[in-house]
């Protein structure tokens, strides 16, 4: 293996599909050692009964220039966590790098349904899935990556700060569940910058991930066909896109600056200047402010 990570070790919690994916494989091209987990593999289907499989994760990130190592884990298992971690442990003695994307919840939210409306063992299995998973996995994981100085934390969300804070998000358990990530970096950033690691909150913009694509009918490859029934859709970006953010965090000797914040895929592009795989940049929070939100024809120029 080679390149700047070449010598480190990540833990995408939540890497069978989707930003996780992205991520992992991201980080594989620079050159890291990647542990992805996940519910869903060759031999068992999670509730999604998708296709993406940890395996699969795996198989990408050596493809890319890394190694790839596949850990399937139920992150609400504090048992299995563990297990996983020491794992790592044993393996490697280190963790550099933690990525807490564990979601699941792509089918448990009803979209504009009133707390009183929804369904409540629905809403609070979300919650479990995205709350619970990601202090379970920090609460294992966290004493590892501190034995080393320079260790990154990522939490990964839906929303930045500025517009989860003046947007109601879906629904009463969703938004919940994407705001209290946010404040989980937040607190994390207070706990683990004193002792030398650094913990930041990061979302993508509109990401054109497996459930997406298919939802709209489209492939990746046409993907700017589901533009004539959502033009909003041209800023979407590929999981890659925000891997490509977690890879420069965690090349970055500066991250430190970035502690307990929120931060963004388009964000962080204009600070590094990477790209999507299309070479584009695309803005999508910016946009979804200034245009979206504001009623305007979709128009993606100068923020893409």
């Amino acid at each position: 293996m080679s390149g700047p990570l070449r010598d480190k070790v990540a833990l995408v919690a939540g890497a069978t599909r989707g930003a996780g994916r992205g991520i992992a494989v991201e980080l594989g091209a620079a050159g890291a050692t990647v542990y992805v987990t996940g519910r869903s593999t060759r031999a068992h289907r999670s509730e999604y009964d998708r296709p993406e499989t940890v395996e699969d994760t795996a198989d990408l990130v050596t493809e890319a220039g890394g190694h790839g190592i596949a850990v399937p884990t139920d992150h609400l298992d504090p048992a299995q966590v563990r297990a996983l971690v020491e794992r790592i442990d044993t393996d490697h003695g280190r963790l550099d790098v933690l990525v807490n994307d564990i979601w699941g919840g792509e089918r448990l939210f009803e979209w504009d349904a009133r707390v009183w409306e929804h369904d409540l063992d629905n809403g609070l299995r979300l919650l479990r899935l995205a709350i619970d998973t990601h202090a379970i996995t920090s609460h294992h994981a966290l004493p590892l990556l501190l034995r080393r100085p320079g260790g990154l934390v990522v939490e990964m969300t839906d929303g930045t700060l500025a517009y989860n804070t003046a947007h109601y998000r879906v629904n009463f358990f969703y938004d919940l569940a994407k705001t209290a990530v946010l404040r989980m970096g937040f607190a994390l950033g207070h706990e683990l910058g004193p002792r030398g690691a650094t913990a930041v909150v990061l979302t993508p913009g509109w990401l054109r991930s497996e459930i997406m694509l298919e939802g709209f009918g489209v492939t990746e490859d046409t993907w700017r066909d589901a533009l004539t029934k959502e033009p909003h859709f041209a800023i979407s970006e590929t999981p890659r896109y925000v891997g490509r953010a977690v890879a420069a965090l965690a090349t970055d000797p500066d991250v430190s600056r970035f502690n307990g914040q929120s931060l963004s895929s388009g964000g962080l592009a204009r600070e590094y200047g990477f790209t999507d795989l299309d070479g584009s940049r695309p803005d999508a929070w910016r946009y979804l402010v200034e245009v979206q939100d504001q009623g305007r024809p979709a128009d993606t120029t100068g923020y893409r």
